[in-house]
């Protein structure tokens, strides 16, 4: 899971730029970067570290340009170091920079063509480094002096018939334009809008259409499964359809968890989505729990809220906020390595006792993935008194790992896999816990968008959607993902253009 952004304007971008990853915060905390096109200079910067803490006056002076795009990262199979923050650069062809959201699934053997038959070296374990240069090396097939629109598609289209997996990405082919591209799935999300000003229109390419609204861009649509997107540095805009077979099955956990409420994905109002996702979990506990004896229902902050309020209203029960949340510390599902997860908990969380002491408690959580921090909250709340603590997650069990650019653990310390509802609920301390229901949140999330048919729910029911994911692959996986495998906090960055907003030539 990460952020991307792109702008092509008719001013400097870097601020826009800066504003836009801000807002896209929340899908990366590990490292951030932006990358500008003056004329035909690139102006990079990029560091491990918050967008706040990456970006100050004196690397934003040097980032000049109209053009530029920009990138939030979190790690996607264990590594936090600097030198895989994103943007990548190759010089060959044209000049080439580019960010990526998602995971490419047959990574090694791009590696390897790369290597062998294309003549091109990777610098570091990033599939985005390798998804730049499968791009790069099939937009220089035809070694022209310019790029048209038809040469950036079929590039495109080739990048599709070599690649697999959930990818949505950006690239800036220095002077000339952006190019945005999404997987023939479509699994990871990609927005574009404009907005007039005065000398023009200028365009904006995002992964969330928050990003655009903040800044008074106005939402077009959402790029299609297979389709990219052309926008030359003058303002022309291009679009086309680049994957023969193109399949919607859009990643269902980015309504889940994954993006912002006030976000619109493939025609689907997340905030609307979460309120279903309440209604469907309140009527699962009143079938299974008639005397339910709950007295308050708490949400878990912060993305549970939405569907904790209409779960509460469905069961006519009061809804409170019972925890104070630490905005300054960071989403703990995408903080690398189990210690610094558990260890977050209670600095991000402090329960208000009088709204627990002698209660019934539900807790609300959108998702439960390794227990953790379920686990804690719910101690929490007996702490603060709490008579009894029930526990629901608006979305059913994760049992299976996600392939798709979730950086979700090895099957192995998923707290649902190969566990009932009930050894779960005893695990984690709850009196009782309800899922919901796969088939629920389908609907919940079907009912924005009903030309959608097909989503994918590998987490919840181990489809992958990409037909090419087997036990071999899942194995290899289970190796990176486990938390005794991970390199947490190893920077030592290796050569590359990522310490300061130089000039990239």
């Amino acid at each position: 899971m990460c952020g991307i952004v792109g702008i092509v304007g008719k001013s400097n971008v870097n601020q826009a730029l800066y504003d836009a990853l801000t807002v896209l915060q929340h899908r990366g905390q590990d490292a951030a970067g932006i990358v500008t096109c003056d004329n035909d200079r690139l102006f990079l910067r990029k560091e491990n570290g918050l967008v706040r803490d990456v970006f100050h006056q004196r690397h934003m002076q040097r980032l000049i340009g109209n053009m530029g795009l920009g990138h939030v990262r979190y790690p996607t199979a264990g590594s936090s170091t600097s030198a895989e923050a994103q943007p990548f650069y190759v010089n060959s062809p044209y000049g080439i920079t580019l960010a990526h959201n998602g995971n490419l699934t047959n990574v090694e053997q791009l590696s390897k063509e790369l290597y062998e038959s294309d003549l091109r070296h990777v610098n570091t374990s990033s599939d985005s480094e390798v998804l730049l240069n499968v791009f790069a090396h099939e937009l220089a097939r035809d070694r022209k002096l310019r790029p048209t629109e038809e040469d950036i598609f079929q590039a495109v289209r080739a990048v599709h018939q070599r690649c697999r997996g959930g990818y949505a990405a950006l690239a800036m082919v220095t002077g000339y334009g952006l190019v945005g591209f999404r997987d023939p799935n479509g699994i990871r999300p990609i927005v574009y809008g404009k907005r007039e000003t005065e000398d023009g229109v200028e365009y904006m390419v995002a992964s969330e259409s928050v990003a655009l609204n903040t800044l008074g861009f106005e939402l077009v649509r959402d790029l299609a499964p297979g389709e990219a997107i052309y926008i030359t540095v003058e303002g022309e805009i291009f679009t086309r359809q680049c994957a023969d077979n193109p399949h919607h099955a859009p990643c269902i956990f980015e309504h889940v968890y994954l993006a912002r409420p006030d976000s619109i994905i493939d025609g689907i109002l997340v905030y609307k989505a979460r309120l279903r996702m309440g209604e469907k979990l309140a009527e699962k506990i009143l079938r299974e729990r008639p005397d339910h004896g709950i007295d308050v229902v708490i949400p878990i902050p912060d993305t549970s809220r939405t569907s904790a309020v209409e779960l509460a209203n469905r069961l006519g029960v009061k809804f409170r906020e019972g925890f104070v949340k630490n905005r300054y510390i960071g989403r703990t599902f995408i903080m690398p390595g189990q210690a610094a997860r558990k260890k977050s908990v209670r600095q991000k969380l402090n329960a208000i006792e009088l709204e627990f002491r002698g209660k019934n408690v539900l807790l609300v959580d959108d998702s439960i993935v390794r227990g953790t921090t379920c686990r804690e909250i719910i101690q929490m709340a007996r702490d603060a008194g709490a008579r009894k603590v029930y526990f629901c997650s608006a979305a059913p069990e994760v049992r299976y790992p996600n392939v798709y650019g979730i950086d979700m653990p090895s099957a192995q310390e998923l707290i649902a896999h190969n566990r009932s509802c009930d050894e779960v609920a005893e695990l984690i301390g709850a009196d009782w816990l309800v899922y919901q229901d796969l088939e629920d949140l389908v609907d919940a999330v079907r009912e924005g968008n009903p030309q959608i048919t097909d989503f994918d729910c590998s987490v919840f029911d181990g489809r992958y959607v990409t037909g090419d994911i087997n036990e071999s692959y899942l194995g290899r996986i289970e190796q990176s993902r486990n938390d005794a495998a991970r390199v947490v906090d190893v920077d030592n960055a290796v050569m590359g253009l990522h310490n300061d907003a130089g000039e990239a030539r």
